[in-house]
Protein backbone atom coordinates (compact mmCIF):
# COMPACT_ATOMS: atom_id res chain seq x y z
CA UNK A 1 0.00 0.00 0.00
CA UNK A 2 0.78 3.54 -1.02
CA UNK A 3 2.58 5.01 2.18
CA UNK A 4 2.05 8.43 1.51
CA UNK A 5 -1.65 8.60 2.17
CA UNK A 6 -3.29 11.80 3.43
CA UNK A 7 -3.79 12.18 6.88
CA UNK A 8 -5.71 10.10 9.28
CA UNK A 9 -8.81 11.07 11.25
CA UNK A 10 -9.83 14.11 13.23
CA UNK A 11 -10.45 13.30 16.76
CA UNK A 12 -14.27 14.05 16.84
CA UNK A 13 -14.67 10.68 14.71
CA UNK A 14 -17.44 8.48 16.62
CA UNK A 15 -18.85 4.87 16.23
CA UNK A 16 -23.08 5.52 15.09
CA UNK A 17 -24.64 2.21 15.36
CA UNK A 18 -23.71 -1.52 14.12
CA UNK A 19 -26.80 -3.41 12.54
CA UNK A 20 -26.75 -7.48 12.66
CA UNK A 21 -28.52 -10.29 11.11
CA UNK A 22 -30.26 -12.33 13.72
CA UNK A 23 -32.94 -15.39 12.70
CA UNK A 24 -35.65 -14.64 14.59
CA UNK A 25 -36.74 -10.87 15.44
CA UNK A 26 -39.16 -11.45 17.93
CA UNK A 27 -36.91 -13.29 19.92
CA UNK A 28 -34.36 -10.39 19.68
CA UNK A 29 -36.36 -7.91 20.07
CA UNK A 30 -37.30 -9.40 23.34
CA UNK A 31 -34.02 -9.67 24.60
CA UNK A 32 -32.65 -6.33 23.24
CA UNK A 33 -35.24 -4.16 25.31
CA UNK A 34 -35.51 -6.25 28.58
CA UNK A 35 -32.62 -7.94 28.90
CA UNK A 36 -30.12 -4.78 27.56
CA UNK A 37 -32.86 -1.84 28.35
CA UNK A 38 -33.15 -0.23 24.66
CA UNK A 39 -35.84 0.58 22.88
CA UNK A 40 -37.43 0.06 19.59
CA UNK A 41 -37.01 2.98 17.99
CA UNK A 42 -39.06 1.84 14.63
CA UNK A 43 -39.91 -1.19 12.39
CA UNK A 44 -39.28 -1.81 8.68
CA UNK A 45 -40.96 -4.92 7.55
CA UNK A 46 -38.11 -7.68 8.91
CA UNK A 47 -35.99 -4.71 10.46
CA UNK A 48 -35.91 -3.18 13.42
CA UNK A 49 -34.06 0.02 15.14
CA UNK A 50 -33.12 0.37 18.42
CA UNK A 51 -31.46 2.56 21.20
CA UNK A 52 -31.66 4.56 24.25
CA UNK A 53 -34.12 6.78 23.39
CA UNK A 54 -31.90 9.09 21.41
CA UNK A 55 -30.27 8.05 17.83
CA UNK A 56 -30.10 4.41 16.84
CA UNK A 57 -27.27 2.09 18.00
CA UNK A 58 -28.58 -1.67 17.54
CA UNK A 59 -29.94 -2.44 13.81
CA UNK A 60 -31.82 -6.29 13.38
CA UNK A 61 -32.71 -7.53 10.36
CA UNK A 62 -34.12 -11.26 10.48
CA UNK A 63 -33.05 -13.86 8.03
CA UNK A 64 -35.10 -16.79 8.66
CA UNK A 65 -33.21 -19.96 8.85
CA UNK A 66 -29.63 -17.84 9.34
CA UNK A 67 -27.42 -20.18 11.65
CA UNK A 68 -23.99 -18.71 13.28
CA UNK A 69 -20.88 -19.73 11.22
CA UNK A 70 -17.98 -21.18 12.92
CA UNK A 71 -14.46 -20.31 12.44
CA UNK A 72 -14.60 -16.83 10.09
CA UNK A 73 -14.11 -13.56 10.34
CA UNK A 74 -16.93 -11.14 11.39
CA UNK A 75 -18.36 -9.92 15.10
CA UNK A 76 -16.17 -10.80 18.09
CA UNK A 77 -18.49 -8.28 19.76
CA UNK A 78 -19.40 -4.40 19.94
CA UNK A 79 -19.47 -2.28 22.47
CA UNK A 80 -22.10 -0.18 24.53
CA UNK A 81 -21.00 2.36 26.29
CA UNK A 82 -22.29 3.56 29.25
CA UNK A 83 -21.51 6.55 30.31
CA UNK A 84 -21.12 5.96 34.41
CA UNK A 85 -20.18 2.91 36.99
CA UNK A 86 -23.67 3.15 38.12
CA UNK A 87 -25.09 2.60 34.90
CA UNK A 88 -23.06 -0.26 34.59
CA UNK A 89 -24.13 -1.67 38.20
CA UNK A 90 -28.46 -1.12 36.40
CA UNK A 91 -27.40 -2.73 33.09
CA UNK A 92 -25.78 -5.73 34.88
CA UNK A 93 -28.31 -6.15 37.32
CA UNK A 94 -30.92 -5.79 34.83
CA UNK A 95 -29.70 -8.80 32.89
CA UNK A 96 -28.68 -10.90 35.70
CA UNK A 97 -32.53 -10.60 36.83
CA UNK A 98 -33.31 -11.61 33.53
CA UNK A 99 -31.51 -14.39 33.53
CA UNK A 100 -29.32 -13.73 30.71
CA UNK A 101 -26.04 -15.77 30.18
CA UNK A 102 -23.10 -14.12 30.87
CA UNK A 103 -19.90 -14.80 29.19
CA UNK A 104 -17.47 -12.78 31.39
CA UNK A 105 -16.49 -9.80 33.11
CA UNK A 106 -12.89 -8.06 33.06
CA UNK A 107 -11.31 -4.78 34.11
CA UNK A 108 -9.27 -3.67 31.43
CA UNK A 109 -7.32 -0.51 33.41
CA UNK A 110 -8.95 1.74 30.99
CA UNK A 111 -12.64 0.77 31.19
CA UNK A 112 -14.69 -2.17 33.21
CA UNK A 113 -16.72 -4.44 31.35
CA UNK A 114 -19.26 -7.20 31.10
CA UNK A 115 -19.71 -9.37 27.84
CA UNK A 116 -22.76 -11.78 26.74
CA UNK A 117 -24.09 -12.87 23.81
CA UNK A 118 -27.43 -12.23 22.57
CA UNK A 119 -29.81 -15.18 21.35
CA UNK A 120 -27.98 -16.12 17.99
CA UNK A 121 -24.61 -15.55 19.48
CA UNK A 122 -23.90 -11.87 18.07
CA UNK A 123 -21.08 -11.01 20.87
CA UNK A 124 -22.03 -7.62 23.48
CA UNK A 125 -19.93 -5.86 25.51
CA UNK A 126 -21.41 -3.07 28.26
CA UNK A 127 -18.83 -1.24 29.39
CA UNK A 128 -17.22 2.08 31.07
CA UNK A 129 -14.67 3.91 31.17
CA UNK A 130 -12.58 5.23 33.82
CA UNK A 131 -11.11 9.00 33.19
CA UNK A 132 -8.53 9.23 30.71
CA UNK A 133 -5.67 10.40 33.64
CA UNK A 134 -6.40 6.67 35.19
CA UNK A 135 -5.34 5.04 31.78
CA UNK A 136 -2.67 2.80 32.70
CA UNK A 137 0.66 3.01 30.71
CA UNK A 138 4.15 1.62 29.99
CA UNK A 139 6.53 3.46 28.81
CA UNK A 140 4.30 6.20 28.29
CA UNK A 141 1.91 3.66 25.38
CA UNK A 142 -1.62 2.80 26.55
CA UNK A 143 -1.35 -0.58 28.56
CA UNK A 144 -4.72 -2.09 28.71
CA UNK A 145 -4.86 -5.15 31.26
CA UNK A 146 -7.04 -7.94 31.99
CA UNK A 147 -8.03 -8.36 35.40
CA UNK A 148 -11.05 -9.66 37.47
CA UNK A 149 -14.23 -7.37 37.21
CA UNK A 150 -15.13 -6.28 40.40
CA UNK A 151 -18.60 -6.97 40.31
CA UNK A 152 -19.76 -7.03 43.59
CA UNK A 153 -18.39 -3.52 44.02
CA UNK A 154 -19.70 -2.36 40.85
CA UNK A 155 -23.44 -3.62 42.61
CA UNK A 156 -22.84 -2.17 45.43
CA UNK A 157 -23.62 0.90 44.10
CA UNK A 158 -27.46 0.30 43.79
CA UNK A 159 -27.88 0.20 47.43
CA UNK A 160 -31.10 -0.84 47.64
CA UNK A 161 -32.80 1.68 44.40
CA UNK A 162 -34.84 0.10 41.68
CA UNK A 163 -33.08 -1.30 38.69
CA UNK A 164 -33.90 1.07 35.42
CA UNK A 165 -35.53 -0.95 32.97
CA UNK A 166 -34.11 1.06 30.44
CA UNK A 167 -30.10 2.13 29.36
CA UNK A 168 -29.13 5.39 30.01
CA UNK A 169 -30.45 7.88 27.51
CA UNK A 170 -26.75 9.00 27.12
CA UNK A 171 -25.14 5.43 25.82
CA UNK A 172 -23.30 5.08 22.46
CA UNK A 173 -21.49 2.71 20.43
CA UNK A 174 -18.14 2.63 21.76
CA UNK A 175 -16.26 0.53 20.11
CA UNK A 176 -16.39 -2.69 17.47
CA UNK A 177 -14.19 -5.65 17.76
CA UNK A 178 -13.56 -8.11 14.80
CA UNK A 179 -12.66 -11.25 13.81
CA UNK A 180 -10.30 -10.92 11.07
CA UNK A 181 -7.76 -13.12 8.35
CA UNK A 182 -4.87 -11.34 8.90
CA UNK A 183 -3.36 -9.32 11.70
CA UNK A 184 -0.99 -6.92 10.03
CA UNK A 185 -3.35 -6.50 7.12
CA UNK A 186 -6.11 -5.68 9.03
CA UNK A 187 -3.91 -3.04 11.40
CA UNK A 188 -2.68 -1.56 7.85
CA UNK A 189 -5.95 -0.98 6.59
CA UNK A 190 -7.80 0.27 9.23
CA UNK A 191 -4.46 2.30 10.17
CA UNK A 192 -3.12 3.61 6.80
CA UNK A 193 -6.27 3.45 4.52
CA UNK A 194 -9.25 4.31 7.19
CA UNK A 195 -6.97 6.74 9.01
CA UNK A 196 -6.97 5.21 12.88
CA UNK A 197 -4.48 5.20 15.41
CA UNK A 198 -2.68 2.17 16.43
CA UNK A 199 -2.74 2.25 19.92
CA UNK A 200 -1.59 -1.03 21.27
CA UNK A 201 -0.85 -4.78 20.22
CA UNK A 202 -2.08 -8.14 22.31
CA UNK A 203 0.68 -10.72 22.09
CA UNK A 204 0.68 -11.17 18.32
CA UNK A 205 -3.56 -12.13 17.61
CA UNK A 206 -5.20 -8.92 18.59
CA UNK A 207 -4.42 -4.85 17.88
CA UNK A 208 -6.52 -1.73 18.90
CA UNK A 209 -7.29 1.21 16.92
CA UNK A 210 -8.67 4.74 17.68
CA UNK A 211 -9.23 8.18 16.96
CA UNK A 212 -8.46 10.92 19.20
CA UNK A 213 -6.28 8.50 21.21
CA UNK A 214 -9.40 6.72 22.50
CA UNK A 215 -8.30 3.27 24.06
CA UNK A 216 -10.02 1.93 21.27
CA UNK A 217 -12.77 2.51 18.57
CA UNK A 218 -11.56 -0.69 16.54
CA UNK A 219 -10.40 -4.16 17.47
CA UNK A 220 -9.00 -6.85 15.29
CA UNK A 221 -8.13 -10.61 16.13
CA UNK A 222 -7.29 -13.44 14.49
CA UNK A 223 -8.58 -16.07 17.24
CA UNK A 224 -10.72 -17.83 14.73
CA UNK A 225 -7.63 -19.03 13.33
CA UNK A 226 -5.17 -17.02 10.63
CA UNK A 227 -6.83 -16.83 7.47
CA UNK A 228 -10.25 -17.52 8.40
CA UNK A 229 -12.87 -17.21 5.91
CA UNK A 230 -15.94 -14.89 5.59
CA UNK A 231 -18.74 -16.12 7.07
CA UNK A 232 -21.60 -17.70 4.48
CA UNK A 233 -24.31 -14.80 3.51
CA UNK A 234 -27.07 -17.05 5.32
CA UNK A 235 -25.32 -16.40 8.53
CA UNK A 236 -26.02 -14.13 11.57
CA UNK A 237 -23.86 -11.95 13.06
CA UNK A 238 -22.54 -8.49 11.24
CA UNK A 239 -24.09 -6.85 8.13
CA UNK A 240 -21.69 -3.41 8.95
CA UNK A 241 -21.18 -1.00 11.18
CA UNK A 242 -21.02 2.58 11.01
CA UNK A 243 -18.49 5.65 11.89
CA UNK A 244 -19.68 9.00 11.70
CA UNK A 245 -16.89 10.98 10.31
CA UNK A 246 -16.22 14.80 11.74
CA UNK A 247 -17.76 16.50 8.10
CA UNK A 248 -17.35 16.32 4.53
CA UNK A 249 -13.90 17.46 4.08
CA UNK A 250 -13.03 14.52 6.64
CA UNK A 251 -14.68 12.32 4.23
CA UNK A 252 -13.21 13.70 1.02
CA UNK A 253 -9.96 12.76 2.69
CA UNK A 254 -11.26 8.93 3.67
CA UNK A 255 -12.05 8.88 -0.52
CA UNK A 256 -8.69 10.24 -1.60
CA UNK A 257 -7.43 7.11 0.82
CA UNK A 258 -9.37 4.93 -0.43
CA UNK A 259 -8.60 5.68 -4.39
CA UNK A 260 -4.64 5.90 -3.24
CA UNK A 261 -4.82 2.31 -1.94
CA UNK A 262 -7.21 1.14 -4.85
CA UNK A 263 -9.67 -0.08 -1.99
CA UNK A 264 -13.20 -0.35 -3.51
CA UNK A 265 -15.92 1.76 -2.15
CA UNK A 266 -19.35 2.14 -2.67
CA UNK A 267 -21.61 5.91 -2.39
CA UNK A 268 -25.02 4.97 -1.51
CA UNK A 269 -28.22 7.37 0.05
CA UNK A 270 -27.13 6.31 3.76
CA UNK A 271 -22.86 6.98 3.01
CA UNK A 272 -20.30 5.18 1.89
CA UNK A 273 -20.12 1.74 1.98
CA UNK A 274 -16.48 -0.65 1.82
CA UNK A 275 -15.28 -3.87 2.85
CA UNK A 276 -12.09 -4.89 5.23
CA UNK A 277 -9.81 -7.07 3.54
CA UNK A 278 -11.51 -9.38 6.06
CA UNK A 279 -14.99 -8.69 4.53
CA UNK A 280 -16.21 -6.90 7.58
CA UNK A 281 -18.70 -3.93 6.63
CA UNK A 282 -18.49 -0.27 6.82
CA UNK A 283 -20.60 2.38 6.06
CA UNK A 284 -19.21 6.34 6.73
CA UNK A 285 -21.32 9.12 7.63
CA UNK A 286 -20.82 12.52 7.86
CA UNK A 287 -21.80 14.61 11.13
Amino acid sequence: MNRSLPSGLASETTLDYVHLTVSDLLRSLDFYQYSLGLQVHRREGKTAYLGAGAHDLVVVTEMSGATKAARTTGLYHFALLVPSRLALAHALQRLVDHGADLTGGSDHGVSEAIYLDDPDGNGIEIYRDRPRSDWPTENGALAMTTDPLDARGILSLLNGEDVESQMEPATVLGHMHLHVAHLDEAVEFYQRVIGFELQMYYGRSAAFLSAGGYHHHIGVNTWNGVGAPPPPPESVGLRYFTVRLAGQAELDRLVQRLEAAQAAYETRTDGLFLRDPAQNGLLFTVA
